[in-house]
């Protein structure tokens, strides 16, 4: 079976946006970029909800015509246009580069499709996706990465549940720009 790991970057004070969608405090300098690039590339396709799907479309199918994108971006373009993507959303009609429409949060579809043959991961990005997720207990790893900075407000990572995820640490890593990894992995019970 194929795992979902939940992809994000968060601040130390646990928000994966300020206000209004900034993200500009995070930390991506060529070396993350190459592990998120070389992560990306073995998995079986990338999950999404709307928002996430409309901010990456809106930059990667091309950002690597520009000659002076820096290669490991270059790369990730290249990687991301190719990979499977799989968008929910009740509104969306048409969506491009290898990219399938996904309507409503099933769990037996889910289910279904970490069933699928293939290398063993599914990465999933976007915060509300990602809580319904976990929520219904289809989220097999997470993968934070913690920049070093607090920004006071914005968006929060994880919103208040009533159930309690018990974790695992299965790896960290430190980054020369200072932003850490923390890979964990969902005890399910």
């Amino acid at each position: 079976m194929r795992k979902i790991v939940l992809m994000m970057s968060v601040s130390l004070d646990g928000y994966f946006e300020g206000p209004d969608h900034d993200i500009s405090w995070h930390r991506v300098d060529d070396e993350l970029h190459r592990y998120f690039n070389d992560t990306v590339a073995r998995m079986d396709g990338l999950i999404s909800g709307r928002v996430t799907y409309d901010l990456m479309a809106a930059y990667w199918p091309t950002a690597d015509a520009d000659p002076t994108t820096p290669a490991p971006m270059a790369e990730f373009a290249r990687i991301w246009r190719e990979i499977p993507k799989y968008v929910y959303s009740r509104t969306l009609e048409h969506a491009d580069w290898n990219t399938t429409i996904v309507r409503e949060v099933v769990p037996e579809e889910v289910r279904a499709l970490k069933n699928r043959p293939g290398p063993g991961v599914l990465g999933l990005g976007g915060a509300d996706l990602g809580a319904t997720f976990l929520h219904h207990g289809l989220v097999d790893e997470l993968h934070l990465c913690v920049h070093p900075v607090l920004i006071g407000r914005g968006k929060p990572l994880f919103p208040r549940t009533d159930t309690m995820t018990h974790l695992h640490l299965a790896e960290s890593r430190t980054f020369g720009n200072g932003v850490v990894l923390l890979r964990y992995d969902v005890a399910h019970d």
